[in-house]
């Protein structure tokens, strides 16, 4: 597995051939100093602001944020073992099933990809 940036906002917005006070625009900021910030992992956008760079640059966050998104995805994979470890000394039932079933699918799903439950 290789080490991703925590973001990938300055690839992007270079790719669009825009400039960081142009961008501050489009989010609605007084200048790029908020985006340079973003850009150099010195501060993390909002939820809205990461959906507005989805809308800017036509790609989830989980790509624009890939760094972060590894670290989570990491995180939750650990605490899903553990939860499933817990759940698994539990008198089964059929909820307790459905429970072991929705966190299996999300230690196997691959990396990057959201789990498939149903």
């Amino acid at each position: 597995m290789s080490r991703r940036l925590p973001n990938y906002l300055r690839t992007y917005r270079k790719r669009a051939g825009l400039s960081q006070d142009e961008v501050a625009f489009l989010l609605g900021c007084q200048n790029g100093t908020k985006v340079s910030r973003y850009e150099n992992f010195a501060r993390r956008p909002s939820f809205e602001t990461a959906l507005a760079y989805q809308v800017m640059f036509g790609a989830p966050p989980g790509e624009l944020f890939a760094g972060i998104y590894q670290k989570v995805e990491q995180t939750i994979k650990k605490r899903t073992q553990v939860l499933a470890q817990k759940l698994g000394r539990a008198t089964p039932s059929p909820t307790l099933s459905r429970k072991l079933e929705a966190l299996k699918a999300i230690v196997s799903a691959p990396q990057g990809a959201p789990a498939k439950t149903s």
